[in-house]
């Protein structure tokens, strides 16, 4: 039984396809309740649950009621995070507080309700997604690649944690991905003609790449998962 945080579109919906694909049942959670609903037409062994990550609360509350109708968790996948393109010296405090809940707070909420459940179950495995910027220093992403790297270090400090639990954690890396995520980025700066989409040395992957590499690492339990493996390079 799989819980997937930020299952409405992207990376977090190929994850969840793919789980079910492997007769997992799964657990659809995002804020947009209607679209998941639309979602469990299509997925089989899946229900939707509408959680704010951002709220303690819901995450929390979201927990028990999967628990309730699934009666376990066993793998947990966050997913959530919005890009935030700014300078440092010109960064909305109140913005950074909302993108740090969405990208380290909410994961953690996640992970911390998810964790006695799974030791009592005998194991279980999360996987949060973090982001290749976290690897780089680019301008104008001092905010978000610095949460995703927070994110990272929370991961495998909690994997050296809880191994003799046998509940294993892992970071997975993404490369540029062909999702909504660039149209949800807030700017300080307004996007310039024909940058809309951000280049690198390869072209972007797309979403079900990415889930294939969510699902092996979930198999596999390994610690960090790059999408390519040069970018293990740049982790130094």
């Amino acid at each position: 039984m799989a819980i997937v945080n930020g299952a409405s579109s992207g990376i977090g919906l190929a994850t969840a396809r793919l789980f079910a694909d492997r007769d997992a049942n799964v657990a659809l959670v995002s804020r947009s309740l209607d679209k998941l609903k639309q979602l469990v037409k299509e997925i089989p062994g899946s229900k939707a649950f509408a959680a704010d990550i951002t709220k303690t609360f819901e995450v929390k509350d979201m927990v028990k009621r999967v628990v309730s109708h699934f009666g376990r968790a066993d793998i947990l996948v966050n997913n959530t995070g919005q890009g935030y393109d700014a300078p440092a010296e010109k960064m909305d405090i109140e913005i950074l507080r909302y993108i740090f809940a969405l990208s380290v707070v909410g994961p953690v909420v996640a992970m911390q309700a998810v964790i006695p459940l799974m030791r009592a179950q005998g194991g279980g495995a999360i996987l949060n997604v973090s982001s290749g910027t976290a690897l780089m220093h680019l301008p104008l992403n001092a905010a978000y690649s610095s949460l995703k790297r927070a994110l990272a270090d929370i991961s495998l400090i909690a994997r050296e944690e809880l191994k003799n639990d046998n509940i294993t954690v892992g970071i997975i890396y993404p490369y540029i991905t062909t999702t909504n995520f660039e149209k949800r980025t807030i700017r300080y700066y307004p996007v310039k003609p024909g940058e809309e989409e951000p280049t690198g040395p390869q072209p972007p992957d797309t979403a079900e790449f990415v889930a294939g590499l969510i699902v092996r690492g979930i198999e596999s339990g390994e610690a960090e998962i790059y999408a390519h493996d040069w970018m293990k390079q740049m982790n130094h």
